[in-house]
This record gives C-alpha cells, sequence and structure tokens, in this order.
C-alpha cells in the first residue's frame, strides 16, 4: 500500500510530531535533549525553516514550524535520521529510534496557531511532569516568555506580536499569559523568512542554559 501524499507548499505551517519506536524514550539525558536541538537549529538554518514552538517530551516531540520554501520533508529526514545516527552511537544502539514516519499537519496560522502553541507548551503540565509550562526546560515556553534565549533557532516575532510586541513580563503566569492570548486577535504574520532568520546569528549556543 503506498503512503498519502503529504501537503506541500511555500509558506506551510506544520504541527509536527514524532515519537519513539514501540514508544520507547527518544530522549535518555539532557545530552540527548541537548543535541536534538543542537541538529533542529541547523536544519532550520539550512533549509530556511521558522520554528515557532517546539517541545521535547520523553518519548515524543513535538515543533511547529513554517517552510517559507516548502521543503519539509528534506528538513525533517535531516532531523529523524541525523539525531538516530547520534542516538544510536552513544548509547551503542542499533535500528529505529522513531516509530514510522513523522506525523505533519497543516495548520492555518490566523485561526489555530496560537491555540497551537499554548497546547505544545503545556504537554509537561498535562502529563504532569511540571506544575507550571515556566518550569519544564525543553519546550519553547521559557524563550518565548523571555526567561532565557531557548534553541538560536526559534522565531518568536509572531506569538509575541500578540501580545502588543513587548516580551511577556515575568510575572506573568501561565494561566494568565494565556487567558490574554485567547481574548486577542492575531493581527496579521509580521515574522517572515528574512526578517527572522537575520537575527539568528549561528554562533550562539543552541539549548537552554
Amino acid at each position: 500500500m503506498t503512503r498519502p501524499l503529504r501537503l506541500v507548499f511555500p509558506g506551510a505551517i506544520y504541527h509536527v510530531t514524532s515519537r519513539g519506536n514501540a514508544r520507547a524514550a527518544i530522549y535518555t539525558d539532557d545530552a540527548d535533549r541537548t543535541t536534538f536541538l543542537a541538529l533542529l537549529t541547523q536544519v532550520v538554518h539550512r533549509y530556511h525553516w521558522l520554528c515557532h514552538a517546539y517541545c521535547l517530551m520523553d518519548n515524543h516531540y513535538h515543533l511547529l514550524i513554517e517552510t517559507p520554501e516548502g521543503n519539509v520533508s528534506q528538513g525533517m529526514r535531516q532531523v529523524n535520521g541525523l539525531y538516530t545516527q547520534d542516538f544510536n552511537r552513544r548509547h551503542g544502539h542499533v535500528g529505529h529510534v522513531f516509530q514510522g514516519r513523522y506525523k505533519a499537519i497543516v495548520v492555518e496560522r490566523d485561526s489555530y496557531l496560537l491555540v497551537l502553541c499554548r497546547y505544545i507548551v503545556l504537554n509537561p503540565v498535562r502529563a504532569g511532569m511540571v506544575q507550571t509550562a515556566q518550569e519544564y526546560r525543553w519546550s519553547s515556553y521559557r524563550a518565548t516568555a523571555g526567561f532565557d534565549e531557548g534553541m538560536t533557532g526559534l522565531c518568536t516575532d509572531w506569538l509575541l506580536a500578540q501580545f502588543g510586541g513587548e516580551l511577556p513580563k515575568r510575572s506573568i503566569g501561565i494561566a494568565d499569559l494565556w487567558t490574554r492570548a485567547s481574548r486577542t486577535r492575531p493581527r496579521g504574520w509580521p515574522c517572515t523568512g528574512r526578517s527572522c532568520l537575520a537575527r539568528l546569528p549561528l554562533s550562539r549556543p543552541c539549548g537552554p542554559s
């Protein structure tokens, strides 16, 4: 049976997920997570992606990426393929790390993007791993809210524009932050490939500090 064709076009935005083979862990420690974010950053730069949100769980990950050049398949082969090689080499494993093909669902930016950003960073809270998204180091929430830099390839322009273009104050909790977001209608799409990527220095360290 042939697998269904993936919807690909320039400017497409995807909610990408990938799970561990047999639901096994794909990250065993912080070194694995740091490696994955470093590889993701390389792909973001190489394929001119915009990464609006991410979250690394134990046995799967979530990405919210925009592909100005319509190249999600090429980039994801790099992300999962190179990470599998590194994971197996580091841990002395052979075979698959990920279960089947990654999933990529096309997202409408005006009606669903803000809701999906919220969903992605709240995964650790729903799983009972932390009490608030701020506590979790391996999602994009802390960088978006201004607590740390996060990975180099993260682009927060559009999301921050929904709060008036300024970083949310550190005193605002996750509940208040997303309550404000839900009452604000998205106002266009100021984050273009050229404007965001121009502000992503390749020399800046990747991964949470």
